[in-house]
């Protein structure tokens, strides 16, 4: 299947998809936030409901927090199926994001090696193929496990100079990760993806490019694998099969692990795993912020899950934009992204904090602490999975990162206390379209969404707010909303949007 991208409209019904990341800052070094530096949503609007009885729709949830003087974008894809049949499976083949781009392209599946017809000999020749690229990566694999480095080196192509710098880069990586598991799957090839010219450069007897599995699991911190798709080059000499690259013709939307991208540097601490492309320093520093917000949010929401959360953090803008799979820009104005590293998000998926460092310095201390906060709020509620409304993912881990970090009210709510007060008071409780980038509406819905869960905490009390969050959270009716309304807070959402709207006015001064 293809990891498709579609619209950026927001489905009908919040109540029925993934909870997105909520994030506002101006001047953290006196705790205030800007309400006009917001967070919005985008959810392909094709993509909102199920392909069809029996098979519901897998969303990939990216949440977004955004420096001073830009707005946070959160993408919301779907997740990426992978198919085997035989030797011969697909998985995450889409239109190369190396070559100029096919503005035809969009929305349109690649073809799965193996669907066309082929002869006998053809497919024989697949099979041999995949034989001799998995006992390479078979090799890889087990001389990371035994930590040989020299039997590592000798599955890398004697002649390719500069992949061997960075494989040399890669074995030293992960040689720091505390890795529970590491694996390497040989997917599918595509004879024709290599050009002639790239065939001469490599010669051999034989050169083709194959889409590998790979995946890994950090151990302590994740319940299942990391999965990830590579373009693996392989070549043929003497006899021997090496690899000759990972990194030949990347697709578009194809994320690549933090460890492939250049020497890392790992602090660990006491709650938190940092895994930084810039320096040590900064990633000790990060560990000890995020140790913090674990601590924060565990207050709040409980100590029913891990306690612990996993930091990337890119050394520049192109390498943050690799481990997203996003095109260039897209998050220029990005502080932090929450990702799950998995092909189809669910419950216990590895879940990453991604950050933009140099944003992240422009905060200070009390800045990142707010944005990890909130992050990890969303780690923590698998918010990457979940069918709470927007509104409320949104409202909650802002909730739990201002009870960390004091703001005033007058700071934070600027952009919908004016509103309050020019007699334009919020009718309903913000809906999915009001998250949009382009909303008008953008600052007030995010404020609002605070305030929202700010009231309930202050009425029945901060375990009912948690109590209100779990019970949408793990409802599995169409209802889930209403339901918790009703059974949890004992009213009803146009009764509760009632009182809210009359505290937003007393809090406005009206």
């Amino acid at each position: 299947m293809v990891d498709e991208r579609g619209s950026t409209m927001p489905p009908a019904d919040s109540s029925e998809h993934p909870g997105g990341d909520l994030s506002r800052h101006d001047d953290f070094a006196e705790h205030r936030v800007s309400p006009s530096e917001q967070t919005t949503i985008q959810i392909p609007a094709q993509h909102a409901v199920g392909d069809g009885p029996g098979r519901p729709t897998a969303i990939q949830t990216v949440s977004t927090w955004t420096s001073a003087h830009g707005p946070i974008v959160k993408k919301v894809a779907l997740g990426v199926a992978v198919c085997l049949v035989g030797v011969a499976g697909f998985a995450g083949l889409r239109k190369i994001a190396d070559a100029p781009a096919d503005p035809d392209a969009h929305g349109r599946s690649a073809q799965t090696p193996g669907t066309e017809k082929s002869t006998p000999d053809e497919a024989a020749e697949g099979v041999r193929r995949a034989a001799a690229g998995q006992a390479v990566l078979q090799k890889m694999a087990d001389s990371i496990d035994e930590k040989r480095k020299s039997a590592f080196l000798g599955t890398i192509d004697p002649l390719a100079k500069s992949f061997d710098a960075q494989a040399r880069t890669i074995y030293s990586n992960l040689g720091k990760l505390p890795l529970a598991t590491f694996q390497l799957r040989y997917v599918s090839d595509d004879i024709g993806a290599l050009p002639p010219d790239r065939q001469r450069e490599l010669g051999g007897t034989e050169s083709w490019l194959a889409q590998v599995e790979v995946s890994w699991q950090l151990s302590g911190f994740d319940t299942k694998p990391a999965r990830e798709t590579l373009p693996v080059t392989f070549v043929t000499r003497d006899g021997t099969t090496y690899a000759a690259s990972f990194s030949e013709r990347f697709v578009a939307g194809q994320r690549r692990p933090i460890w492939a991208l250049g020497g890392i540097e790992v602090a660990k601490g006491e709650r938190s795993l940092v895994i930084s492309l810039d320096s040590q320093a900064d990633a000790d520093d990060y560990a000890d912020v995020t140790d913090r917000a674990v601590t924060s949010v565990t207050k709040v929401w409980g100590k029913n899950w891990k306690q612990k959360a996993v930091i990337y953090l890119p050394a520049k803008q192109s390498d943050m934009e690799y481990v997203l799979g996003a095109q260039p820009g897209t998050y220029t104005q990005i502080a932090a992204v929450t990702m799950a590293e998995l092909d189809t998000p669910a419950t216990g998926a590895p879940t990453r904090i991604v950050a933009n460092p140099k944003l992240f310095d422009e905060l200070g201390r009390q800045g990142r602490r707010i944005v990890l906060t909130h992050e990890t709020t969303h780690v923590a509620s698998t918010a990457t999975a979940s069918p709470v409304p927007l509104w409320l993912a949104e409202g909650f881990a802002d909730y739990v990162a201002f009870t960390a970090v004091s703001v005033q009210d007058e700071s934070a709510a600027k952009e919908l206390f004016k509103a309050v007060r020019a007699g334009r008071t919020p009718k309903t409780l913000p809906t999915p379209e009001a998250f949009a980038a382009s909303s008008a509406e953008l600052p007030q819905a995010y404020e609002s969404a605070w305030l929202a869960c700010r009231l309930i905490s202050e009425r029945e009390g901060q375990s009912k707010l948690v109590e209100f969050y779990r019970a949408v959270h793990t409802s599995k009716s169409r209802t889930g909303l209403a339901d918790a309304f009703k059974t949890v807070l004992g009213t009803t959402e146009q009764e509760f949007t009632a009182d809210w709207q009359k505290y937003l006015k007393r809090l406005a001064g009206v």
